[in-house]
């Protein structure tokens, strides 16, 4: 979760309202990232290439564990 948080607030012009909840339901760990609606664009990227390096190290980060990992970004 702390990853998580450390990389939305790096990117985000309005650090402070990066809030990130984690939720477990049996196999799978569910992040929710909420972020400033004008930081949206800056958290998805360009063709959601962003969006999607952000699951790629989160679901890397929690391989060994077995559980499925799941990122969902709201504004």
């Amino acid at each position: 979760m702390e990853l998580l948080t450390y990389m939305a607030k790096s990117l985000v012009s309005s650090p402070d309202d990066v809030q990130v909840k984690k939720t477990e339901r049996g196999n799978t760990i569910i992040f929710e990232l909420s972020v400033a609606p004008e930081d949206m664009g800056k958290i998805i990227g360009k063709n959601g290439k962003r969006a999607q390096a952000i699951r790629s190290i989160m679901k890397a980060k929690y391989l060994k564990t077995g559980k499925r990992v799941v990122v969902d970004i709201v504004g």
